[in-house]
């Protein structure tokens, strides 16, 4: 096969930090509050902006509370979990990666005993219909290292005891999030909006503030957890008062992916962008031969971090080691040709490769990504063949 001519205009295609939004130049920076305090009267005004646009595009209930924290989605997925887990038991749902990682600090690290964990290999979902809703369930909405999503909110009861903690990091701006079924939701600026890395946003719903001001965990806060004051929840982290010293910076870029969302139509065209490119994907997994989606059902198929693998007989019959060595050379091929950046799969996941398919990635670079990894897998295959 000889090597294609067209290119990606942009071969940015990691699945975390995310590309940024088509069009964007550092110029769109130029309005940052940079050397003046975030506790200043326009610092807060950036950060209380940031809040309300988000509340606006992910249309987050007027109850609800959006915060700022530190540590990305991680901090403030383990900010939800030392606040407000151990009132009762927990169940917990892990099919990939991260969200083994929330079990890890569930049951190893916070030590809480009354737990069930659901599981399921790579590519598949746990039984929803096993979850046990009088407990707490910590769960993913879109596994990010494996390509598998949750299709929809339909198994969590609207009268569940305990509370729903989502980590949406890979979801949020790409999926649509049923609010009545959730009460933490997460996710990070670099993902889906292609902001900066560092910063996180935590979402509560009026359930997730009573437990926050009606229990006290068994186990000290740091400071950057703590969300709530003399037994309440404190208002002004909600209103721009972050807890420590975000990047004004990175708060501008967020801003400017904000308004690009805003003005391509919000939420509804950014989760159509997202399933176009995975569109494009599909069309061609369906007629090559060598590859397939890591996701088993279609239903549970991921738009944001696509996921797939190679199931030719060679392959598939050598060892994982050699597996990971030839995906990571595939990968590798295109990174050097300047056609696909970050492509190779996680690392704990199943030999594959991971493509982006966000909304901030133009559909006609997907198209022109496709024969390249054509010649790419013919070109590292017939080394083995």
């Amino acid at each position: 096969m000889n090597k294609p001519e067209k290119k990606p205009n942009n071969p940015q295609f990691s699945s975390g930090p995310c590309p940024k939004r088509p069009g964007w130049k550092p110029a769109v920076l130029e309005g940052a509050l940079l050397g003046r305090s975030h506790r200043s009267k326009p610092g807060k005004a950036k950060l209380k902006e940031a809040i309300e646009k988000t509340r606006k595009i992910l249309a987050v209930p007027a109850g609800f509370r959006i915060g700022i924290v530190a540590g990305s989605d991680t901090g403030a997925v383990e900010l939800a979990l030392w606040s407000l887990l151990g009132a009762r038991g927990v169940d917990l749902l892990a099919w990939e990666s991260f969200s083994q990682e929330w079990v890890s600090d569930v049951v190893d690290v916070l030590g809480i005993v009354d737990t069930e964990t659901h599981e399921a290999a790579y590519g598949e979902l746990p039984d929803l219909t096993k979850v046990n809703f009088k407990n707490d369930v910590v769960f993913v909405w879109n596994g990010t290292t494996s390509g598998v999503k949750v299709p929809n909110g339909d198994w969590i009861p609207n009268d569940r005891e305990g509370l729903t903690i989502c980590d949406a990091t890979s979801a949020a701006f790409a999926m649509e999030l049923p609010w009545d079924k959730l009460d933490v939701v997460t996710f990070s600026w670099q993902k889906v909006l292609g902001g900066e890395a560092a910063h996180g946003v935590i979402i509560l719903s009026e359930r997730a503030v009573s437990r926050l001001e009606t229990y006290v965990p068994p186990r000290p806060l740091p400071k950057l957890f703590r969300l709530t004051k003399k037994g309440k929840i404190d208002e002004a982290i909600f209103e721009g008062a972050t807890i420590n010293t975000p990047s004004m910076l990175c708060v501008e870029d967020y801003l400017d992916a904000l308004n690009w969302a805003s003005s391509i139509g919000g939420l509804e065209s950014l989760i159509s962008r997202s399933q176009s490119n995975l569109s494009v994907i599909e069309g061609w997994v369906d007629k090559t031969g060598w590859v397939d989606f890591l996701a088993k059902s279609s239903e549970s198929r991921s738009s944001t971090s696509i996921c797939i693998k190679i199931i030719a007989d060679w392959f598939v019959s050598l060892s994982k080691e050699k597996q990971v060595m030839i995906t990571k050379e595939i990968a590798g091929l295109l990174d050097v040709e300047g056609v696909a950046h970050d492509i190779d799969g996680y690392r704990n996941a199943p030999p594959g490769l991971r493509i982006w398919g966000g909304a901030t990635v133009e559909r006609s670079d997907l198209e022109a990504l496709l024969p390249w990894l054509d010649w790419a897998y013919e070109t590292v295959s017939t080394k083995y063949l």
